[in-house]
């Protein structure tokens, strides 16, 4: 047997409680142990396959709107008090415009930390009618995506759909089957009514894979809470932006990027933008293959390994030392604005859940991911700030 899963499943049994005076027995019982903390970082990964046939813009629309608020909530978990590795991967299926061969499915992201690339990937979703093979689609992310092989990783995979979960060659209770074996937790989101969900199988897919089952209104628009401290984050993320200095053949085009999917999440809402800024002062937003500051916080020595070509043009003149001294500018004024815009983003979220208290509303994508991502956190040992 494996030692680190022997040591995981200790079983402690037969404590006597002499405090229990009134209790004059041994009590035996089974205490769960969470394995200690290994120098390997926990990883939490999240694999979301999105169906994108004729019916499933709302479904899509409501992605765009609660991809940074679900970074957010993912932001907020620690291991024994460390920050884990956030990893997000993202498949759409159920897709004419997709090869029948492939089962109408396509990776759109590996699991990545990038997250402007899964910005960027599903800003450029279409939707086009299609056939809809959910077995095939989990079979797909679970055999092609790396997941983690720590105990404590977290492995969550989301689906969403609105058509049979049994469509199809591949079965679906074998596909959730295999993700389950590899510690893969499986979770359903229909839209549409609850009963239907459970008569076309999405409720059995997420009982069989140990996951959460949802019903959302794909249609209904996200509802956003306007907070006094939105503009004042908004206004950080600019100062934000100009402390991030591209590098190598990526940089100048990576830079670009990270402005674009500003202006992606500024076209659903001003709230949304004000979502990803947040998430942009988090340590799960982190550019070291193309930005500077975060290089020399993975290497110290960065700069002196990297040639001057690949260096911006108002550095490509300067002496190492110089350029150091650059860096180290921009490090310290780029913290000074996260933990800024942090303050902000915890007084702002204070006082959207005090209004969302007042005006409780049916789940969408993003809250049914959110609610079960923090309950699977529990079981898994985390815990949210």
């Amino acid at each position: 047997m494996n030692i680190k899963f022997l040591a995981a499943t200790l079983l402690i049994t037969s404590f006597t409680f002499d405090s229990c005076a009134d209790s004059g027995s041994n009590s035996n019982q089974i205490v769960s142990i969470i394995p200690p903390d290994t120098e390997e970082s926990k990883k939490i990964q999240v694999a979301i396959l999105l169906d994108t046939s004729g019916s499933m813009d709302g479904l899509i629309e409501q992605a765009k709107s609660r991809l940074w608020n679900i970074v957010n909530t993912l932001t907020t978990l620690k291991f024994q008090g460390k920050t884990p590795i956030i990893e997000i991967a993202l498949y759409e299926y159920g897709n004419s415009g997709l090869s029948v061969t492939s089962n109408y499915i396509r990776q759109i992201s590996a699991l990545t930390t990038d997250l402007d690339l899964i910005s960027e990937k599903l800003f450029a979703l279409r939707t086009n009618g299609g056939d809809e093979y959910c077995g095939a689609v989990i079979q797909d992310a679970t055999k092609q995506l790396m997941w983690g092989k720590g105990l404590n990783d977290m492995k969550l995979i989301y689906i969403a759909g609105n058509e049979p979960f049994n469509q199809g060659t591949i079965n679906y209770k074998e596909a959730v089957s295999d993700a389950l074996k590899n510690d893969i937790y499986v979770n359903t989101i229909f839209c549409g009514n609850q009963m239907e969900g459970i008569t076309t199988f999405w409720k059995d897919g997420a009982d069989k894979g140990q996951g959460k089952f949802f019903t959302i209104n794909s249609n209904e628009e996200v509802t956003y809470v306007q907070t006094p401290y939105d503009d004042q984050i908004l206004k950080c993320n600019e100062r934000l932006n100009s402390t991030y200095i591209g590098y190598g053949r990526q940089g100048e085009l990576k830079k670009s990027n990270q402005i674009q999917q500003d202006k992606n999440a500024e076209s659903v809402s001003s709230s949304n933008y004000t979502e990803r800024t947040v998430s942009k002062s988090k340590a799960v937003y982190k550019n070291e293959s193309w930005d500077l500051v975060d290089k020399v916080k993975e290497d110290k020595e960065a700069v002196k390994k990297i040639n001057k070509d690949e260096l911006p043009a108002e550095l490509k003149d300067k002496s190492t030392a110089e350029i150091e001294s650059f860096i180290k500018e921009k490090s310290v004024e780029r913290e000074k604005i996260q933990v800024e815009i942090g303050e902000l983003g915890k007084k702002r979220q204070d006082y959207i859940d005090n209004e969302m208290k007042k005006n409780a509303k049916p789940d969408d994508l993003g809250g049914a991911i959110k609610n079960s991502i923090l309950e699977f956190s529990k079981n898994k040992g985390y815990t949210a700030e």
